[in-house]
């Protein structure tokens, strides 16, 4: 397979030969590329000039560098180094500094800068990281607006066993749908108790959960196959930020009450632990008044099902009329004029929508969830910031 691959002298050419084709004015040329009227008349003038080669950059770097650090103190730095290993360079420079704190000490990037340079610092794995919202979390106006899941920490039965519960609650009434204690975090259970939920309450428009499987995932919009089938249903899956639990302050305050209420002392097993759950749904959702619903008013007395029953088949995605509509084939790749273009594996049999913006560009759907923008002159799809 062919990959498209763009650098700086390469979009500076493709300027150029757009320029030589005369389709396009100068100005229009610049918003295209990205760069402004000025950069764009000193390219031309540049290859009317010097041809194709004076385009290229001419090197800033100094013949000499005045400020280089002097050996003895590159000397000391690794020293410091190899005499505390996990020191990194902030440690090092503050040791130099209370060494001596009337000398002028390089900066922690110019140690970090030596101690790389004489091959001491180990590079990081960068961490595959789940991907932004694109819309804000919505507010729950009325019961089924948006509801809450999670896997409550895991802890272990009398009999050793580990047990996941997995809740689900409406953010408006406060009541909790499920507690149900799984033996892991897998797939199957997890959609398995939202189909019992969405039979018995109907569909919510939105489930807000955090960024772990199997609600989230580091693919392209942090698509999973649970989230997936979620959006078939015309279900919106929400997803806090990372690091701010306090997005689902209410479903996390209700774990709190769930733990003091069932964890303690451990059940024997797997069977027992379900009946206090079952015990603590009944009490919290009909016996124990919640101070934010009113006086003496208790979850059951709020909460109503969905007017959404949930069908037992997927309906098809259906994108406005103005899209154009692409299958996502074998490897995760959509065609557009002919090229490919990487999404996900997990869409693999599944139609996406592109909305047309300007130029060359494309803003990618799955369902009512927008996955980023596809630039087809880098032959990608742009993630959202």
């Amino acid at each position: 397979m062919n990959w498209k691959v763009t650098c700086t002298m390469g979009e500076r050419t493709a300027f150029i030969e757009a320029w030589l084709s005369r389709r396009f004015t100068v100005t229009e040329l610049c918003i295209r590329y990205g760069v402004s009227r000025k950069t764009g008349y000193k390219w031309i003038a540049r290859f009317k000039s010097l041809g194709m080669t004076g385009l290229e950059d001419a090197s800033r770097a100094r013949h000499s560098q005045s400020h280089q650090t002097a050996d003895a103190i590159v000397a000391r730095i690794l020293e410091l180094k190899n005499q505390y290993p996990d020191w990194g360079p902030v440690t090092i420079r503050s040791a130099l500094y209370r060494s001596a704190t009337d000398r002028h000490w390089p900066a922690a990037s110019t140690v970090g800068e030596i101690l790389k340079a004489h091959g001491l610092v180990k590079p990081r794995k960068p961490r595959r990281k789940t991907p932004p919202q694109t819309q804000p979390l919505h507010h729950a106006l009325g019961p089924n607006d948006v509801w809450s899941a999670d896997f409550k920490g895991q802890f272990r039965l009398g009999n050793g066993q580990l047990c996941y519960p997995l809740t689900i609650s409406d953010n408006y009434s406060r009541m909790l749908i499920t507690c149900r204690g799984l033996e892991s975090p897998k797939l199957e259970p997890s959609i398995a108790l939202y189909q019992q939920a969405f039979r018995e309450h109907g569909l919510p428009l939105a489930i807000r959960t955090d960024n772990g499987w199997p609600f989230a995932m580091s693919t392209l919009g942090g698509l999973t196959p649970l989230s997936i089938w979620l959006i078939k249903l015309g279900i919106y899956p929400e997803r806090i930020a990372a690091g701010k639990p306090q997005q689902n302050g209410r479903h996390e305050r209700m774990h709190r009450t769930l733990k003091a209420a069932t964890a303690s002392p451990p059940k024997e097993d797997m069977q027992a632990q379900q009946r206090a759950f079952d015990q603590f749904i009944h009490e919290y959702n009909r016996e124990r008044p919640h101070q934010s619903l009113g006086l003496g008013v208790c979850p059951s007395d709020v909460h109503t099902a969905s007017l959404r029953a949930y069908p037992e088949q997927l309906p098809e995605l259906e994108y406005p009329s103005g899209y154009a509509v692409r299958k996502v084939k074998h490897g995760g790749y959509i065609k557009l004029r002919g090229e490919p273009i990487y999404t996900t594996r997990q869409l693999v049999g599944e139609y996406v929508g592109l909305e047309p913006l300007e130029f060359d560009r494309w803003q990618l759907y799955f369902g009512g969830v927008c996955l980023g923008v596809v630039d087809e002159r880098r032959g990608r799809v742009i993630r959202p910031a």
